[in-house]
């Protein structure tokens, strides 16, 4: 998993409330197991009118929006049905970070296991924020200090320390296992574990 440290670039502001999973890769893009060539259909519906001609009045379609790296997003991005394609779709166009009010529960866990930051602020500085991604500012995103800078403007923001050293070391749910692999060799190589489940079990009856 590519790691994230520090992130300049500019963010699109997507103010709509309650953008689900299927918004952002519908469902007839979900055939695929590969996590590449998926960022062509992001937001398919609103990107393109029909097949693969862009919606000019869109966003994303727009410069310098079309080259965003952030989203600027309304409450509850991400609910609806639970699809790994979406944080895959996401990161293939390009976007490695989203910050919102709030975030689906579902989608904020498949985000983070595939290297993309989601940061919660209050709507004030969701404000802010938006005002200077709509005058085209370029936005740096510094997940080591947990603070974002845009012109003369600094806002922090938390997130869990698991989560942080996570995308920090590139670290997927593999490499997170693998770092106490000598626990686990150490359990395979005893002896008596069968054994000791065996003594509870026979216990407890």
């Amino acid at each position: 998993m590519k790691k994230f440290t520090v992130l300049k670039g500019i963010a699109a502001f997507m103010p709509d409330i309650n953008i689900d999973t299927d918004a952002i890769i519908p469902k007839q893009f979900l055939k695929t197991i590969h996590r590449k060539g998926l960022g062509k259909s992001l937001f398919y519906n609103e990107r393109y009118t029909e097949g693969y001609n862009k919606n000019v009045d869109f966003i994303l379609n727009k410069d310098p929006w079309s080259n965003s790296s952030i989203i600027i997003a309304g409450e509850n991005f991400g609910c609806g049905s639970s699809r790994e394609h979406a944080p895959w779709a996401l990161l293939d166009f390009g976007i490695q970070c989203i910050i919102s009010n709030s975030f689906a529960d579902i989608f904020f866990n498949n985000s983070v296991k595939n290297g993309l930051l989601l940061i919660k602020l209050n709507k004030n500085e969701i404000q802010k924020l938006s005002e200077l991604a709509m005058k085209k500012e370029s936005f740096t995103v510094d997940l080591i200090n947990q603070k974002i800078l845009v012109k003369n403007n600094e806002i922090n923001f938390n997130v869990d320390p698991i989560i942080k050293d996570r995308l920090i070391h590139g670290y997927d749910d593999i490499e997170i296992t693998l770092k106490n692999k000598q626990l686990i060799v150490d359990y395979e190589n005893n002896k008596n574990k069968f054994h000791i489940w065996k003594n509870i079990v026979y216990e407890k009856q």
